[in-house]
């Protein structure tokens, strides 16, 4: 394997980076005591390279099903608590420390059933919009709307997001 094509072709380094602080707050929470996202690189902040977002996850029972994605794949890595991480066949007791890599169309799950709060890092290569994804799923928590079969799946659809 070789490095990729060059991004950058100037002789000197650029001051870009982007810093965020340890105490800044979450720019989303999903549901009364749930889950709260904070977006410390997007796919627009990374030019399309990667997303990383900080996941941290109430002691309520909440993670999404079994699914895949076409475009991107996804990456899960555990700093605090336990959390159930499905690798497309087993359910994992996943502890600070542990990893799991997901290549697109690989099927994975997520779910936090400790009774204790869990805080993970949610990787996605390359840098979809997932934060467009994550802030529907916030509204129709807060305003209780509820979808239909059909809703669900194409909201899944544009977000690539396919069930299992």
């Amino acid at each position: 394997m070789s490095y990729p094509a060059a991004l950058y072709f100037g002789e000197r380094g650029l001051p870009t980076a982007g810093y965020r602080p340890a105490g800044q707050e979450p720019e989303l929470r999903i549901g009364e005591g749930g889950t709260e996202v904070s977006y410390l690189a997007t796919g627009a902040t990374t030019g399309g390279l990667f997303g990383l977002y900080r996941w941290d996850m109430g002691s309520r029972p909440s993670g999404p099903s079994a699914h895949y994605h076409r475009t991107m794949a996804e990456s899960f890595y555990v700093l605090t608590g336990t959390v159930r991480l499905f690798d497309g066949a087993t359910w994992i007791d996943a502890r600070p420390g542990d990893f799991l890599h997901v290549p697109p169309g690989g099927v994975h799950a997520f779910r936090n059933e400790s009774g204790e709060p869990v805080s993970m890092l949610l990787h996605f290569a390359p840098g979809a919009p997932r934060e467009g994804y994550f802030e529907e799923l916030a509204e129709i928590a807060e305003s209780g709307r509820t979808l239909t079969a059909e809703e669900w799946t194409e909201l899944y659809r544009r977000h690539d997001q396919y069930m299992v």
